[in-house]
């Protein structure tokens, strides 16, 4: 079947997808689809600050069934960058047809029971132009954006642990008391054991895989700042040179990748629009506990500490905790050494937001960021679904918020903020 080709009518929608506040983007890209290809729900993991921020719409089972662990597994499964695939997805007790569209800076579009329609062209198109777009979007943004991205990621790897260390205990010690010699059944003690000892390990993989589903190798991340400049710099007088950084390094967590991208980039932009500026040299190299950035020019080493440029990599810098040093001698150009960390710092809950929250209310947005879903928040607090579904729809009323996500979102921030 030939491609299927967007008319005005498409064309117009997505010129008004782009002045949407970014809370609804998600319900403006599924109403954009659906007439050429119809689906159920529309989950989106965007390639922003936060290296997998997501955003949902759509049937509420099937949302709530699709767990992080499922999606970084969707992106890990990706034969290429700018694929599109169509499988299946447990959700339940049954399967559901899924469409996966992957873009080429890494964010991954999921649609729930894609109708038949060969439209995958128009939908990978649609979802390159829109990852990228909310890409620039956060690139141009408010710094904040990387602080609350930082706090909700500590936040979450926090409980995480915790609950991973919480129940390796448990197992643990049942596995010490089913080991114990005062038990006379035999064959049960080591059917129990084998099923204590499977628990185990899937709770460890599972935790690993929680500690690496939002990081990125420093390699894979520098490269992708290369593919962002080059149709950007092909144009220019400007010769940007990259130093590679060592294939070893320790993988960069999601929303430092993208931040230091963000930061290099408005930086190579910048200096490559002075007409004194004829090379760019940048460099990265990672010690194990930071991310080093290195950006030296060959201009007139004029960059004064009230030079926009440099406002704007120390705000972005500021942001994910990280410093910078600039060295700028008249004549011979200006040096950025800018170090971030690669652990978040530690964060808390914002007061302000959390006043409006009744104590029940409080307990279940800590357990929605721990990543509980609805049923297992009813049995941790002794409720049922239908009052978790009741108290999140209160929540999200008070915080002004569209999504789950963007509750949680709201509630964290940089500890200094």
């Amino acid at each position: 079947m030939a491609m299927v080709q967007p008319n005005g009518s498409f064309l117009r929608g997505l010129v008004g997808l782009m002045s949407v506040p970014a809370r609804d983007i998600p319900r403006e890209l599924s109403t954009l689809l659906a007439p050429h290809l119809a689906h159920s729900a529309l989950i989106i993991l965007t390639a922003d600050a936060a290296g997998g921020q997501r955003q949902e719409v759509g049937d509420a089972a099937f949302v709530e069934g699709v767990t992080a662990l499922d999606l970084d597994q969707i992106r890990r499964d990706a034969p290429k960058v700018e694929a599109v695939q169509r499988t299946a997805l447990h959700i339940g007790d049954g399967l559901r047809p899924t469409l996966h569209a992957h873009a080429r800076n890494g964010a991954l579009l999921l649609l729930a029971d894609p109708g038949p329609q060969d439209v995958d062209d128009l939908v990978l198109s649609t979802w390159n132009i829109v990852a990228l777009y909310l890409q620039k979007r956060a690139d141009e943004g408010s710094p904040r954006y990387l602080q609350h991205a930082r706090a909700a990621a500590g936040m979450r790897m926090d409980a995480l642990t915790e609950l991973a260390d919480e129940y390796s205990t448990t197992l643990e010690s049942v596995l010490a008391t089913l080991r114990s010699s005062r038990l006379d059944d035999t064959t049960a003690r080591t059917r129990a054991i084998t099923l204590a000892s499977g628990g185990l390990v899937h709770l460890r993989t599972a935790t690993d895989r929680a500690r690496t589903f939002t990081e990125e190798p420093v390699t894979t991340a520098f490269a992708r700042l290369q593919d962002d400049l080059r149709p950007i710099t092909r144009y220019r007088d400007t010769d940007v040179q990259f130093i590679e950084p060592p294939v070893d390094g320790r993988p960069l967590p999601g929303e430092v990748a993208h931040g230091a991208r963000a930061v290099v980039r408005g930086t190579i932009l910048a200096l490559t629009d002075l007409p004194d500026v004829s090379k760019v040299r940048v460099q990265w190299d990672c010690d194990g506990a930071n991310l080093l950035m290195n950006v030296r020019d060959d201009g007139k080493g004029d960059h004064s500490e009230s030079s926009v440029l440099l406002r704007f990599v120390r705000e972005r810098v500021r942001a994910l905790d990280g410093h910078i040093a600039v060295d700028a001698t008249p004549g011979w150009g200006t040096e950025m050494a800018i170090v971030i960390p690669l652990d978040p710092p530690s964060s808390v809950i914002v007061t302000s937001a959390m006043a409006n929250l009744s104590p029940r209310e409080i307990q279940v947005i800590e357990l929605l960021a721990s990543g509980y879903r609805n049923r297992l928040i009813a049995e941790r607090l002794g409720i049922s679904e239908n009052t978790v579904k009741f108290h999140v729809s209160r929540i999200l009323r008070k915080l002004g918020a569209a999504s789950r996500s963007e509750a949680i979102s709201i509630l964290y921030a940089d500890h200094r903020g």
